[in-house]
């Protein structure tokens, strides 16, 4: 059975952070058509490829380039297409210092971003890229589909690669992302690039800006997990976000409590229902900004811990830590503790009632101030 909704995506811009050589954002789009459509928008771009001389070659943004006045031109004929643009706009400059710095990282964020976004809102999808080409990103994205998607996600094909020479489908995505490179990234930006937004607009279903405030609004609406509970959910991040309003990185344990939450608040808006983000991956954030190796202990009690004996609600397990949003995240923190707390009590409590039984009660082991809360709650 034929999906009903079709989708050919390209990229603008690579995953570099060196703004001195390379753009500041980067950007998937995706064109969106009907099936029962696909003939009518095939006629429909031959049409654009005949009127601005593209028979020749490919459609493409970068044989436009700053030719400012045929853009203009080619982007009124692609307005009036029966298609939806959909396109995932990451400022680098704000990912910069919360460690995307690499490729492997880079990527792995967008994976889980653009995944989240066609999973909540296109059920049932056919997606094509160009197989050609610099398409790095895609060909990830590719791999990271295979891997995690449920079957019943993409239909058809799942993820199909095409050869934009032969697709001119793919060959409007690449004008498409190229043209919102002109019009969003600081090195391609000019006095035109409103005019460009404008003449876009009629076929712009959704534009995703990361990384921005995560506001409880986005965090109901691109909740996937049936769990959700909107209570639990503000809480914890109003929490998060006024600890971040008032404290400011003056020495490294700061920095990289603010850089774990930054993180926190990144990976919840890209991670699939209840997904616990790894130490290890944390780790790899937080040391792209700091001299030394993040030590395990180290982040549990002076990051994780100390921000909890703030007040802010933090979610861990196993499978490493998130946001709560629902009940479940706090007893699976509970159970966490749980598992750690009650051994080590019953070995206290063991040793303090075997050196007061050899001597004669004659020495507490929770005799000292110290230890009075611990002592207290041994005596209950």
């Amino acid at each position: 059975m034929q999906p009903a909704m079709l989708a050919f995506a390209d990229e603008f811009g690579t995953h570099s952070l060196d703004f001195t050589k390379e753009g500041t954002h980067f950007i998937v789009a995706a064109v969106i058509c009907k099936n029962e459509n696909l003939e009518k928008l095939r006629a429909g771009i031959e049409e654009i490829r005949r009127k601005h001389k593209f028979q020749t070659g490919e459609i493409k943004s970068q044989k436009v380039g700053p030719n400012h006045r045929r853009r203009k031109q080619v982007l009124e004929d692609i307005a009036r297409l029966e298609i939806s643009v959909y396109a995932v706009i990451v400022d680098k400059r704000k990912l910069s210092s919360e460690g995307f710095g690499y490729k492997k990282s880079f990527y792995k964020f967008l994976n889980r971003l653009l995944y989240k976004d066609l999973f909540r809102t296109f059920p049932s999808i056919e997606l094509y890229v160009d197989e050609h080409g610099s398409n790095d990103f895609m060909r990830e994205f590719k791999k990271y589909v295979e891997k995690h998607h449920p079957r019943n996600l993409f239909t058809g094909h799942d993820f199909g690669f095409k050869n934009s020479e032969n697709s001119y489908f793919i060959q409007i995505a690449d004008f498409v992302a190229g043209t919102l490179g002109y019009i969003y990234d600081e090195k391609k930006k000019s006095e035109h690039s409103p005019e460009f937004e404008k003449l876009l607009s009629p076929v712009l279903s959704g534009l995703n800006f990361f990384p921005s405030e995560l506001s409880f609004e986005e965090l109901e609406e691109t909740n996937t997990d049936s769990a959700f509970d909107p209570t639990i959910a503000q809480v914890s991040l109003l929490r998060i976000q006024d600890f971040l309003e008032k404290e400011r990185g003056t020495d490294q344990l700061k920095s990289d409590q603010i850089g774990f939450l930054k993180l926190l608040l990144i990976f919840q808006r890209t991670g699939i229902k209840n997904r616990y983000v790894p130490a290890r991956e944390i780790f790899e954030h937080l040391e792209q900004n700091r001299s030394g190796k993040v030590s395990p202990e180290y982040f549990r009690t002076d990051v994780v811990g100390a921000l909890r004996d703030k007040g802010i609600l933090i979610a861990s397990s196993r499978a490493g830590y998130k946001i709560p949003t629902c009940a479940k995240d706090l007893e699976s923190f509970i159970n966490h503790g749980k598992r750690i707390i009650l051994p080590m009590i019953s070995r206290i409590e063991q040793a303090r009632k075997t050196i007061k039984l050899a001597t004669n009660n004659d020495l507490d082991l929770l005799a000292k101030p110290e230890f009075a809360k611990l002592k207290k709650l041994l005596d209950s």
